[in-house]
């Protein structure tokens, strides 16, 4: 009996403990992920590459099952600069590209697929038997 209940500690303790410590790794991924995305931006990269080497620093730190999404990448990033903004300082302008408009981007992107498949359209209206190139 006396088995069980060191058993039931033990299970206890570490259930408190264990999300501490995954929680910690994430946040260190996160300040990390800053420091990059803000040194590449201070360096002269373009935002997409310091982007990109940031998003895929903390998605490999993170692990795990679930993957992390770009928006919380992006928040990641924007609350270790406004944490620590003594040391992020300068990266205080890079912060806008991170949240872009998405409602904006969605809309321009089906403005663009609808050209496309308008430009398919009246392109199969032109088939070989009406337009031939030496037909006078």
């Amino acid at each position: 009996m006396q088995r069980f209940k060191k058993k039931k500690q033990i299970f206890l303790i570490g259930s408190i403990f264990t999300p501490l410590a995954l929680t910690t790794s994430i946040v260190n991924a996160g300040t990390f992920g800053a420091e990059i995305f803000c040194t590449m931006r201070d360096g002269g990269n373009d935002h997409e590459s310091s982007w990109e080497a940031a998003y895929t620093y903390i998605k490999k730190q993170k692990g795990g099952i679930f993957k992390v999404s770009p928006k919380q990448a992006a928040s990641q990033i924007t609350e270790s600069v406004i944490r620590d903004i003594e040391t992020f300082s300068y990266c205080v302008e890079y912060l806008d590209k991170l949240h872009p408009n998405r409602k904006l981007l969605r809309e321009l992107k089906k403005k663009e697929e609808r050209k496309e498949k308008e430009l398919e359209e009246s392109n199969e209206e032109f088939s070989d038997e009406t337009f031939e190139r030496y037909s006078y």
